[in-house]
């Protein structure tokens, strides 16, 4: 059995093999006048997904999670630590839900919530929640972290096509990116598949500040 301990240290081990951004692996990032998905205006720039952290960062760290995957809970303490403690990191959050559809809904109505201005209020409590979704569960806690649940529902319906068109977007980046399940990075250009700890983070960040500095 792979050990907390290990597993970060097969991650680092990943992140210092990926000393060039995002080459190696089948793809790189498109310049930004390429409109496609995997451009990156569309990677770290998607107009429907509020940036969280510090949305003037020098640095943008793009996660690609899943509210019910066991590991992305256990790493989202140490990440939202790390971009608090640092300040300067631009965090893009996107939803891959691949734990069914409790976890597909649960994306769509925290992404309908941005439309109340709740976005960050639902993310968190979702994440902070450590039990199985259902809709009713998900209503609950996101009524406890002050979201209109009967509004953020409406919001859904009137807009079920732009939030499903992020939810496809999101798919595609993290299918063409390589990242065999949840959660995935990408931390400038920077490619990190599996969970990190604190140190792990502040480690991938440093080196993603460093690639900008010596391209």
């Amino acid at each position: 059995m792979i050990n907390r301990r290990s597993y970060v240290a097969m991650n680092l081990t990943l992140l210092a093999s990926a000393a060039n951004p995002l080459t190696g692996f089948g793809y790189t990032l498109a310049a930004a006048d390429n409109r496609d998905v995997l451009s990156r205006e569309s990677v770290w720039n998607d107009p429907d997904i509020p940036a969280l952290g510090n949305p003037e960062g020098d640095i943008t760290l793009v996660e690609y999670f899943d509210y019910q995957c066991p590991i992305c809970r256990a790493v989202h303490p140490d990440l939202s630590r790390v971009i608090r403690d640092d300040g300067k990191v631009r965090l893009v959050s996107k939803n891959w839900p691949i734990f069914g559809e409790a976890s597909i809904y649960a994306a769509q109505i925290a992404l309908a919530a941005k439309y109340q201005g709740k976005f960050s209020e639902a993310h968190e409590a979702l994440f902070a929640a450590k039990i199985s979704f259902r809709q009713g569960v998900v209503h609950d806690i996101l009524s406890k972290a002050g979201v209109n649940v009967t509004k953020a529902a409406s919001d859904l319906d009137a807009n079920r096509r732009t939030v499903e068109a992020v939810l496809a977007r999101n798919q595609q980046q993290a299918v063409a990116f390589g990242f065999l399940g949840t959660p995935g990075f990408i931390v400038g250009t920077f490619r990190i598949g599996g969970g990190l700890d604190a140190t792990g983070f502040r480690q991938a960040i440093a080196a993603a500040r460093l690639a900008v500095k010596s391209p």
